[in-house]
């Protein structure tokens, strides 16, 4: 059998598919699994790391604020989508799937769309609880729409019932044990507040957590670790003039989180953005998370992503334009759930009751059924 995966941009597109790449391959040693996505984003990388064969294309996405600049953009990347499309269309001729599969990114569209177009059997998969532009016009087309959140269905017109599958968690994060993370990481008997704003940080997060640790110095009794991100490198600088230096014990801030699965299982509290695969994780470990939504991308998806778990009180939410009016709103979440253990520890059961932690198979399943059609 074969199996032609679009996705990119991303590690929340990508870590998925390799995933469920991972899943195929386990089942099927001999099946022939070709990714396609864009030579200048991460899973020109990822891809070929995780063993896989990768093709690329030259795609972009539109710009939804028109600015002379982006206006310019968008003429190109209309261009570029119709030669990716002529792109596509001789990877797939090539390749001949028996299944196409779209994980997400701006490559994922022109692929499906064309695999579609061929007479290829097609699956989407989308992990956002309010569904995007290209999915919602491909939902209509594909043999199957496959979603990590059941409140994605309300938006999307299906050519047929779609499936809530939810989204694959990485196993060396399910299988992330509490109390040797604890102890690797030095937490002791103090409450760990883990935050992160993603591999280039988030602005937002990095000045909240600054004013909360900073806030919090005097307090032996919590622990923080801070993955600042690329463009946060201020973070350690502005905690040393505040007397707080890299050495602390109680303080523990780095620009790149590589051990997630250790943090996210020794955490109490999860400080983070509301990417689907960040709250995948958060509902399979059963977390009490304050979420600080993107305002910054498509959909607003991020804010959707979050209120599905706020409305099952499996987590709070504080969005960005709060924080204008109160910059201390995280803070004040905090001290919320750091005054009321039982509150956190049912938050971390509301979420837990919310993951799906068969989603790889699930996912695989259904590829595999188009198979036999």
């Amino acid at each position: 059998m074969k199996f032609l995966i679009a996705a990119g941009g991303t590690g929340g597109h990508i870590n998925p598919a390799i995933a469920v790449a991972e899943e195929l391959r386990a089942r099927y040693p001999d099946a022939k699994i070709l990714f396609v996505g864009t030579k200048k984003k991460m899973e020109a990388k990822l891809v070929p790391d995780a063993g896989f064969d990768f093709r690329s294309i030259d795609i972009t996405g539109f710009q939804r604020k028109l600015t002379p600049k982006n206006i310019l953009a968008n003429v190109k990347t209309a261009y570029l989508t119709v030669k990716a499309s002529g792109e596509a269309g001789k990877i797939i001729r090539s390749f001949a799937p028996d299944v196409a599969i779209g994980f997400g990114g701006y490559v994922s569209g022109p692929v499906i769309r064309k695999a579609h177009k061929l007479g290829v059997k097609t699956v989407i998969h989308e992990q956002n609880a309010y569904p995007g532009v290209a999915n919602k016009a491909l939902a209509k087309q594909v043999d199957r729409v496959l979603l990590t959140s059941p409140e994605a269905e309300k938006y999307l017109e299906c050519k047929n019932e779609p499936v809530v599958t939810g989204l694959p968690v990485r196993a060396s994060v399910l299988n992330a044990d509490r109390a040797a993370a604890r102890e690797k990481l030095g937490v002791g008997n103090r409450i760990l507040v883990f935050s992160t704003g993603g591999s280039l940080g988030a602005k937002t997060i990095n000045n909240v957590m600054l004013g909360i640790m900073i806030a919090y110095r005097d307090v032996p009794g919590i622990r923080f670790i801070h993955g600042y991100g690329r463009y946060g490198a201020f973070v350690p600088e502005k905690l040393a003039a505040a007397g707080i230096d890299e050495m602390n014990e109680r303080y523990d801030v780095r620009e790149y989180i590589y051990d997630m699965d250790d943090c996210l299982a020794a955490a109490d509290i999860v400080i983070s953005r509301a990417g689907a695969s960040s709250v995948a994780e958060i509902e399979a470990l059963g977390k009490a998370a304050i979420l600080i939504p993107s305002p910054n991308v498509a959909e607003n998806h991020q804010y959707h992503n979050a209120m599905a778990l706020v409305k099952n009180d499996a987590a709070m939410i504080v969005e960005e334009k709060e924080l204008t009016q109160n910059p201390d709103a995280v803070k004040e979440a905090l001290e919320e759930l750091l005054s009321d253990p039982q509150r956190v520890i049912a938050i971390g059961k509301n979420a837990k009751r919310m993951a799906l932690n068969d989603a790889k198979s699930k996912i695989c399943d259904v590829i595999l059924s188009l198979t036999e059609a």
